[in-house]
């Protein structure tokens, strides 16, 4: 690799870790907007904002170029795509309380270990052998945070049966964009089509919030109004940042980098939502950022 082609990965790598700052605030932003909005009404309005601001400031491909693009890339990660941001930002509307907001917000944080684990799988990566008690440390901390001051497998199971709804969808969030991820950057080809997968999840939000069955009333008011575009801006500047970092940028650094992602996430969803979990989450918080810190050290030097 030549020296100009070594620093335009550098700098893709650099915009990609943007991401991260820009996705440390939007858990408790949407956990903010959901309890006027609704779940799902609220999801559709902050990925709206989210694709005006695309498209004002990046613009979105029309069929051209989406004729150019690889059809794994425009269909299968546009599903992927879709189905993740759906999966998390209802999780995260349907969640009892803010408590259990910021757990669902944590075990979407898996993704950064797993996204290294399935590119050691698909051969994108090689790793030593530490990376696996990376990933049980990962999962012991989410182990700690699910079952609180009582550590038992029992009180943990007990905990996600209480609203097995949004944990699940959690937990398929966290597997779903390790596996954009990769098949983004396999197929991409240069094509940064975020855009319109997320006028496509902003679409598919307010088609299933027209066919609720229930209560469709949203209480707006200024302070809504402006977390609604807060969140919007922050998520179309995050994905757009991680799209052009995983195509052009180096991915075991960005994944690696990203286990700052639950500590800041965390300390910026207490702030928001004015909530003090127990020693229990922080210590569960602290294992996921050092199970990922492991994982990003076993890849170090060997790909």
């Amino acid at each position: 690799m030549n020296s100009s082609s070594s620093s335009a990965q550098t700098r893709a790598t650099a915009i990609g870790l943007l991401a991260v700052l820009c996705w440390s605030c939007t858990v408790g932003l949407m956990r903010a907007i959901a309890e006027p909005l609704g779940a799902v009404g609220g999801a559709a309005c902050l990925y709206s904002m989210a694709a005006v601001c695309i498209a004002l400031t990046r613009g979105i491909q029309g069929p051209r170029q989406w004729r150019s693009m690889h059809p794994v890339y425009f269909w299968g990660c546009g599903a992927l795509f879709v189905v993740y941001e759906i999966c998390l930002s209802v999780a995260v509307g349907l969640a009892d309380d803010r408590s259990q907001a910021m757990e669902i917000g944590l075990i979407n944080y898996l993704w950064p270990s797993l996204t290294i684990v399935l590119a050691v799988l698909c051969k994108q990566q090689t790793a030593r052998w530490w990376l696996w008690p990376g990933v049980v440390l990962c999962l012991w901390g989410l182990a700690r945070v699910l079952a609180g001051d009582n550590f038992s497998a029992r009180a943990m199971w007990s905990h996600v049966q209480g609203n097995p709804v949004a944990y699940g969808m959690a937990f398929a969030a966290a597997l779903l964009w390790p596996a954009y991820s990769l098949l983004a950057r396999r197929f991409g080809g240069g094509f940064n089509a975020v855009g319109l997968f997320v006028l496509w999840t902003a679409l598919a939000l307010w088609i299933k919030w027209l066919m609720l069955d229930g209560d469709k009333s949203m209480h707006w008011s200024v302070t809504t109004g402006v977390q609604v575009f807060l969140v919007g801006a922050l998520t179309a500047l995050g994905y757009s940042c991680w799209e052009h970092g995983i195509q052009h940028g180096k991915l075991a650094i960005m994944a690696a980098a990203s286990y700052f992602t639950p500590v800041f996430s965390a300390l910026m969803a207490s702030a928001l939502l004015q909530v003090l979990p127990g020693w229990s989450f922080w210590q569960g918080v602290t294992l996921v950022t050092l199970g990922s810190l492991i994982c990003w050290m076993a890849t170090r030097r060997m790909g």
